[in-house]
C-alpha cells in the first residue's frame, strides 16, 4: 500500500494547478440571468419607459395577434408584458445613439443617471459607452464619469457594456478605469462584460482565441460576452443582406465564445436581429415568426439571452423561450427525477446532465415559464445540483 507521503507528495505537486483551476473556472452563477437585453438609445431613455414597452408590445399583440403558439404561452406571455416587459435594460450611449456635440451626451448622461437614482424599474440595468478605440475613448470615458458621478449609489444588476473590443489590453485598460471611477465617486466593484463584434476578438494574429485571454485580463470583472451581429458580419466582409446571426460566421465566433466563457462564470449572450414587427400585419408576422425563430435557435446552441431593439420584439421573445422550456419540461422533469431515485431511464445519465436538467428547470423558473407546479423540486436541491 502506499503510504500517506504519496497523498501529500501530489497534493503539493498539483496545489498551484487545483488553485489556478478554481480561480480561473468558478463554475456556473447561481443569480438569474436575463432573456434578454433591451437597447434603448439614451435620448429616448424616460422614467416608465418599461411599463411603455408592455404597452406597446400588447397593443401589437391586440392588433396583429395572435401569436402562432398556444393559448396557454400566450396567456402567459401577456401576464409577463404587464408585469415585467423588460428583464435587463441598457441605456446606448454607442451605435444606437451615435455622435453627438460634447454638450448634448453630457446631458443625455446626467439626465439618464437621474432617472435610474430615482428607481431603476427593471430587475438588471446598466449603460453601453462608447468603444475605448482612439477615436471614442476620450468619449467613453466622460460619459462614463459623468452618469456614475450622478448616479450615487449603484443599483443592484447594473452593469457596463463595452463594445467594440478587439484586444486584452483595452480590457486592462477597462479594469484599470473602473477602479479609478471606484475611487472617484465612491462605489461599489464595477461589473461589465464585453461586446464581441470584431474579429481580432475572436482570433489573434498568432492563432489565439482573444476572447480567452480578454476574460483572463478583466480580473474577475467580466459578468458576460455579447456577440454584435452586424458589425462582426461586416467585418467578416459578409454582404449587408446575408447578415445575420445564424450565419456560419456567426456561428464560429460565438462557438469560439462559448468555449472560452465555459466554466468561467461569464454568461453568454446572443445578437440581434435588425428585422423588426412595425408594418402591415403581414409583415409583422413575418418578422415574428423570425424572431421566434431565431430566439429558439439560440436557445438550443445554449446561448439563454439574447438582445431586443424593438417594443414589438417582446412578445416572440417571451413566447419562443416559454415554449423553450415547457416543451421539454415534462422530461427533463422526469429525467432528474429518476436519476436522484437511481433508476435508470434507458439513458445513462451522468452527474453532468444532471447539473444540467437542474440548471435548465431553474432558468425555467426564473423567466416566468415554469411555475412551481411544473417543478416538483425545492429550489434549494436544484441549486445544490
Amino acid at each position: 500500500m502506499l503510504g500517506d507521503s504519496v497523498y501529500a507528495e501530489l497534493d503539493a505537486t498539483l496545489a498551484e494547478t487545483d488553485a489556478w483551476l478554481a480561480r480561473h473556472f468558478p463554475g456556473e452563477p447561481r443569480s438569474r440571468q436575463p432573456v434578454h437585453t433591451v437597447y434603448v438609445p439614451a435620448d429616448r431613455f424616460r422614467e416608465g419607459l418599461p411599463e411603455a414597452y408592455g404597452r406597446t408590445a400588447l397593443d401589437a399583440l391586440d392588433a396583429h395577434g395572435p401569436l402562432a403558439f398556444s393559448g396557454d404561452i400566450v396567456e402567459r406571455v401577456r401576464a409577463k408584458l404587464a408585469r415585467e416587459p423588460i428583464e435587463d435594460l441598457r441605456i446606448d450611449f454607442e451605435d444606437g445613439y451615435g455622435r453627438r456635440p460634447e454638450d448634448e451626451e453630457d446631458g443625455a448622461a446626467r439626465a439618464a443617471a437621474a432617472i435610474v437614482r430615482a428607481g431603476a424599474s427593471t430587475a438588471m440595468i446598466g449603460l453601453r459607452c462608447k468603444s475605448l478605440e482612439a477615436m471614442t475613448r476620450h468619449r467613453a470615458i466622460r460619459t462614463l464619469d459623468l452618469f456614475l458621478g450622478g448616479l450615487g449609489d449603484v443599483p443592484a444588476g447594473f452593469v457596463i457594456t463595452l463594445p467594440k473590443v478587439s484586444a486584452a489590453t483595452q480590457v486592462s485598460a477597462f479594469v484599470l478605469l473602473c477602479g479609478r471611477l471606484e475611487a472617484a465617486h465612491e462605489l461599489a466593484p464595477l461589473r461589465f462584460e464585453l461586446q464581441i463584434e470584431t474579429t481580432p476578438a475572436v482570433l489573434g494574429p498568432s492563432g489565439r482565441a482573444t476572447v480567452a485571454e480578454m476574460i483572463e485580463a478583466a480580473e474577475g470583472r467580466c459578468v458576460g460576452l455579447h456577440y454584435g451581429t452586424y458589425d462582426y458580419s461586416t467585418a467578416c466582409g459578409i454582404a449587408a443582406q446575408y447578415q445575420s446571426m445564424e450565419h456560419p460566421a456567426a456561428d464560429y465566433a460565438k462557438a469560439v465564445m462559448q468555449v472560452a466563457a465555459a466554466g468561467t462564470g461569464v454568461r453568454l449572450s446572443d445578437g440581434s436581429t435588425n428585422i423588426v414587427p412595425v408594418g402591415t400585419t403581414e409583415e409583422v408576422r413575418a418578422a415574428w415568426a423570425l424572431h421566434a425563430r431565431l430566439v429558439r435557435r439560440s436557445l438550443e446552441r445554449g446561448f439563454y439571452q439574447g438582445w431586443d431593439l424593438h417594443p414589438a420584439q417582446l412578445p416572440t421573445r417571451f413566447a419562443a423561450t416559454y415554449a423553450f422550456y415547457r416543451d421539454a419540461a415534462p422530461a427533463a422533469v422526469n429525467r432528474l427525477s429518476r436519476y436522484l431515485e437511481g433508476h435508470s431511464t434507458g439513458v445513462l445519465d451522468e452527474p453532468a446532465t444532471a447539473r444540467s436538467l437542474a440548471r435548465f428547470l431553474l432558468r425555467g423558473l426564473d423567466c416566468g415559464a415554469l411555475d412551481d407546479a411544473d417543478v416538483p423540486f425545492d429550489r434549494e436541491l436544484l441549486e445544490s445540483r
